[in-house]
């Protein structure tokens, strides 16, 4: 990878294009940004700039000015299963996060926008006295990136909830889509392929005993705590269910547990000794430590059970490139 950093001498983000972003979106400008600091891998080298928008607005004005000026720009959440170049990233990067995390309920219907915390989100709905978003109360990231995803838990997805969705695309254009014009599928929808950028939902949920959701809440949380490992960086499950694996041997992490990969280490980087479908920053792990493992991991599996892994997590090149790990791995990058 570290070729990568000598083919990109590349450096878009110039002080002209910093006082036009600054101007757009005032005090959201940062420079010379720690991605360690920011990852929840703790993992990545030095962001030249991270734009936070604090609306759609200037979100929008924001890529209005990267189109005008042909600059590339990558765009982030809560980096829930992200891992970030060790060299870092030279092209400005956009982040929805907790400036744009409104969050309104009237009724039955919730209004969020994307930056809103997952948990507090279900934490806000339950204490709303509505039922359904319990299945997300445990799962780390911001709301739109679980919108994109169709994310939850117990194989149930926020799509179910969805009643409509804001976005901005690569022009800077603002979209409105209901439910049905998103596409939702298990762990899919229509935002994965046409690269809009969610910004808020509407979202509708059933009226219940509010002790009864707040119980439900508390048993998923403490399976989730006895089942995944929260004091070690980590960027959640590795590697996806596939059903054809799992029907013939069971989920990834039974796997690779099965072939003695619990506590196997390359540097800094760990698979957890409590579930082996996390890998966990021990300690000054690199992204290259992360990437050889999941390597070396997935080679095992495959070779042992003729089941190929695809990999959850994603990777975020120097130039801005958010890649599947899969195809960082077979374009021979380690």
């Amino acid at each position: 990878m570290r070729d990568s950093a000598r083919l990109y001498p590349l450096r878009p983000v110039t002080p002209a294009l910093i006082e036009y972003l600054e101007a757009i979106c005032p005090s959201g400008v940062h420079l010379n940004v720690d991605l360690s600091k920011l990852s929840r891998w703790k993992i990545g080298g030095i962001a030249d700039c991270i734009v936070r928008p604090a609306n759609t607005e200037q979100l929008a004005s924001t890529i209005r000015l990267f189109k005008a000026q042909d600059v590339p720009y990558v765009v982030i959440g809560a980096t829930s299963n992200l891992l970030f170049a060790d060299e870092g990233l030279r092209v400005p990067c956009i982040q929805i996060g907790s400036r744009m995390s409104d969050l309104s309920i009237q009724g039955d219907t919730v209004y969020a926008e994307a930056g809103v915390w997952v948990p507090g989100l279900a934490r806000r709905i339950m204490q709303a006295g509505l039922t359904g978003a319990e299945h997300i109360c445990g799962i780390p990231g911001t709301l739109g990136g679980l919108l994109c995803m169709n994310g939850g838990s117990q194989r149930k997805g926020i799509g179910s909830s969805v009643v409509s969705i804001e976005s901005v695309d690569a022009m800077g254009k603002i979209h409105y889509r209901d439910a049905e014009q998103c596409e939702f599928a298990y762990r899919s929808s229509v935002y994965q392929a046409n690269r809009e950028i969610i910004t808020a939902a509407k979202l509708r949920f059933l009226p219940d005993e509010k002790k009864l959701i707040r119980q439900s809440m508390l048993n998923i949380l403490a399976e989730r705590n006895k089942k995944f490992p929260r004091k070690l960086p980590n960027c959640g499950s590795v590697f996806k269910s596939n059903p054809a694996m799992y029907d013939d041997i069971g989920p990834p992490g039974a796997a690779i547990e099965r072939l003695g990969f619990k506590g196997h280490r390359v540097g800094g980087a760990l698979v957890s000794p409590m579930h082996a479908n996390f890998i966990v920053n021990s300690g000054e792990a690199s992204a290259t430590d992360v990437l050889k493992l999941i390597k070396h991991i997935s080679a095992a599996v495959a070779g042992h059970t003729g089941h190929y892994m695809q990999a959850e997590a994603r990777f975020v090149s120097l130039e801005g490139n958010i890649l599947p790990v899969d195809q960082v791995l077979n374009g021979a990058m380690l």
